[in-house]
């Protein structure tokens, strides 16, 4: 009886450490992908280093909000999906209005953005933005055909 009780223990320990080993190398590839992004961002928009040590503080707070909404979103259309009442008019509003919240939060920063860089590379980041986003997911298809 001890021993199945170590085996458990065991067992239960080395599946808990995989399983924050695993997280960390999420979070590991997350930031490298920020510090990607931020490169890019820098390069397209032609950043200076004085524009970048201002814009950057205003992009992580630009992300912040922008995750907190999607992350909201995400999870209010999790829970509608489990719902019975999944399809009716109110769900699908509220799935709107997060992305109601997304446009007025960027329109918010593009004003912010522009008092660093000026109105047109402001605007320019949204499309930087999805420009590497695309870049990114053309990168995880390629990986995905050579697996």
């Amino acid at each position: 009886m001890v021993r199945l009780k170590q085996v458990i223990t065991t067992i239960c320990l080395i599946w808990f450490a995989c399983f924050v080993a695993q997280g960390q190398s999420r979070q590991e590839r997350f930031e490298a992908i920020e510090k990607q992004k931020s490169a890019y961002i820098t390069k397209q928009l032609k950043l200076t280093p004085a524009e970048a040590q201002r814009f950057f503080p205003l992009y992580n707070q630009y992300t912040k909000e922008i995750m907190d909404v999607k992350s909201q979103k995400n999870k209010r259309a999790a829970d509608a999906g489990n719902s019975p009442r999944s399809n009716n008019f109110r769900g699908g509003q509220d799935i709107i209005e997060y992305d109601a919240k997304e446009v007025e939060i960027k329109k918010k920063y593009r004003g912010k953005f522009a008092e660093v860089l000026d109105q047109t590379r402001a605007s320019q980041f949204f499309a930087i933005e999805q420009e590497f986003i695309k870049l990114l997911y053309k990168e995880l298809d390629s990986r995905n055909r050579n697996d």
